[in-house]
């Protein structure tokens, strides 16, 4: 092992997630992972790297090609069966921590942030929308570890407490009952350095998605004409990916009520002003405290344009 790459440390294994998985993965050496804690950004950046893959075609279905890989919802035999079947250059999501998740030094790893706030508040649209199927899926998938998905709270207030101030794994202090926000971020901020992770922010994305889309181009060594890349900033646009919701997630009626249209909810931030008193700001600022390196704190709330944020 070469100790200046990151190594598998723990084993996440919970109602969501079985970090296991990745063992029966053989990657290819042009793999693309796409990697998040979770609400932060992942479907609108498998969007934008699909598009670049398949630039002057239609790209294909996100949810049949560029599965989460560390889903217990699906057979793991089934989502390897799937990914070595695919002739093209893959695009693997995760939401594993780092230090879950095994490091090929040959791959791309393309990490998307939110500020934990944003996260927060799209988890609360996701989460309180869950259908009895949507619980099933992963409660009652085999070989489950550890206790049920939860019912979610009628009080926003109280997930967002259990969410800021508790962890399901014992070496989490956040993320309850999913997994850290905070503690995933910074497993990868820790390896920034490494020239195979591109870091970006979804405020970035929302603020200059034309360069933003060219920087992972770049990063991905995909070539695109002018024309292409235009194609590939309109395939990502909010409006363009809200009216295409029943392709990008065509079984979301069955796990969400409201469907597609709940899970490309609103592409908005800082929804959170409107009900987070002094009492969970502070939950929030100790929480970061407590997790983040400074540097990773001020990227993860503000992104890139740190010396633009007013």
């Amino acid at each position: 092992m070469n100790p200046s790459l990151p190594q598998v440390t723990r084993v996440y294994q919970n109602h969501h997630l079985d970090s296991l998985r990745w063992n029966a993965f053989t990657p290819r050496e042009d793999d693309i992972i796409i990697a998040t804690s979770y609400k932060s950004g992942t479907t609108w950046m498998q969007t934008i790297v699909l598009n670049l893959i398949f630039a002057d075609k239609a790209a294909p279905n996100i949810l049949g090609t560029s599965r989460w890989l560390d889903s217990r919802a699906n057979p793991i035999a089934e989502t390897i069966k799937l990914f070595e079947a695919q002739q093209h250059r893959r695009a693997i999501k995760t939401h594993l921590p780092l230090d879950g998740l095994p490091f090929f030094p040959d791959l791309k790893y393309i990490v998307v942030g939110r500020d934990g706030r944003d996260v927060f508040m799209s988890l609360w649209n996701h989460y309180k929308n869950y259908t009895p199927e949507g619980y099933a899926r992963f409660n009652d998938a085999p070989n489950r570890v550890g206790g049920p998905v939860p019912q979610c709270p009628d009080d926003i207030r109280i997930f967002y407490h259990n969410w800021i101030d508790r962890g399901w794994f014992d070496w989490d202090s956040e993320g309850y009952p999913f997994w850290s926000n905070f503690r995933h971020t910074q497993t990868w901020w820790n390896f920034r350095h490494l020239p195979n992770i591109l870091f970006v922010h979804f405020n970035d994305l929302l603020k200059d998605l034309n360069s933003e889309v060219k920087r992972i181009a770049n990063f991905l060594e995909i070539s695109v004409t002018g024309a292409q890349l235009a194609d590939v900033v309109e395939a990502a646009t909010f409006k363009t990916m809200k009216r295409n919701a029943d392709q990008i997630y065509p079984d979301a009626a069955t796990s969400l009520q409201g469907g597609a249209q709940t899970f490309i909810n609103e592409g908005t931030n800082r929804r959170w002003e409107s009900f987070l008193g002094e009492e969970e700001i502070q939950l929030y600022e100790d929480a970061v405290a407590r997790e983040l390196t400074l540097e990773c704190a001020l990227w993860l709330e503000f992104g890139r344009w740190q010396d633009q944020r007013g």
